[in-house]
């Protein structure tokens, strides 16, 4: 009887230590991850990622081959440039015309003079007359034919302009560009692979700025809001736990089944819900690592 009321005791003593520092709220970390994937077929001429290395948004790691669609490019150029040649100039074109309609007009000044002279009769300007209206309509009508001519080679070479664009576009797309501030996590290709649109290339993460991911209860909630300043205790093996300064940023409007795996003040609550606190890395925090999380004192 004596050992058994020892061995209750100890089992409540336990029982009742499993929050003897106070926490509040217990998770582990997260961080921006990103797959980074090809967006070009071909073979991979060039790849400089390593795992552990960081890299700068916007950075060039890497290229795949190009060669082929370089050299539909300067197809399409001189194709541009054969069909931009078929235009006409019109200004030149209608010269002759004009120059004969000018001269026309300059006649029919000097019978209409010969005219109030006597010295004329009216035939002569009514034919004068007629060849003007005559070379105004052929002027008319090459004007016509002309633009109609020069909008077709303009629209015909708006369509080659689109496939020069559509080309550099492709181009562009076989340089592998990093997409933003991190360490590479994982690498899966090599130089010298062939690789295809989708296809994942490395994974990247910005560690830099961690999420702990943990869950409160309903009760805890209602003290809580986005913006508070919280202190984080992570976990520091053998010597015991460091603690971070850490933001709310998140509160899932939705509770949820308490996950396996996670801790909560209130050991029967069995709905949650999932916060997110922002904690500046100092390198020792890694992904998955457990912390706790004291909101007040």
């Amino acid at each position: 009887m004596k050992r058994f009321l020892i061995l209750a005791l100890c089992a409540g003593a336990t029982a009742c230590g499993g929050n003897k520092n106070g926490y509040d709220a217990s998770g582990t970390f997260e961080a921006t991850e990103v797959i980074v994937s090809s967006e070009a077929n071909g073979r991979i001429t060039s790849f400089g990622v390593e795992e552990g290395r960081r890299l700068a948004a916007g950075q060039t790691v890497g290229t795949v081959d190009s060669v082929q669609l370089y050299l539909k490019k300067l197809q399409l150029q001189k194709q541009l440039g054969a069909t931009r040649s078929r235009t006409s100039d019109i200004g030149k074109q209608i010269a002759a015309t004009q120059q004969q309609i000018a001269t026309q007009q300059r006649e029919k000044r000097r019978v209409e003079n010969l005219l109030k002279a006597d010295a004329a009769n009216t035939k002569q300007l009514d034919d004068i007359d007629a060849q003007i209206a005559v070379l105004e309509k052929q002027l008319a009508a090459q004007l016509s034919t002309l633009e109609n001519s020069n909008r077709g080679v303009n629209e015909e070479s708006s369509a080659i302009e689109i496939q020069v664009a559509q080309i550099e576009d492709q181009l562009a797309k076989c340089r592998i560009v990093n997409p933003i501030d991190g360490t590479v996590l994982v690498k899966y290709a090599e130089t010298g692979e062939v690789t295809a649109q989708g296809k994942p290339l490395f994974k990247i993460a910005d560690v830099d700025r961690m999420e702990l991911r943990a869950y409160i209860t309903s009760g805890q909630l209602t003290g809580l809001k986005l913006g508070d300043r919280v202190r984080v205790f992570a976990d520091s093996g053998d010597k015991g736990s460091r603690e971070y300064d850490g933001e709310v940023i998140w509160i899932s409007d939705k509770a949820e089944f308490t996950p396996k795996t996670i801790q909560t003040r209130d050991e029967r609550a069995n709905l949650v819900y999932p916060v997110k606190i922002a904690v500046h890395n100092d390198g020792l925090l890694k992904i998955g690592m457990y912390a706790d999380v004291k909101f007040s004192e």
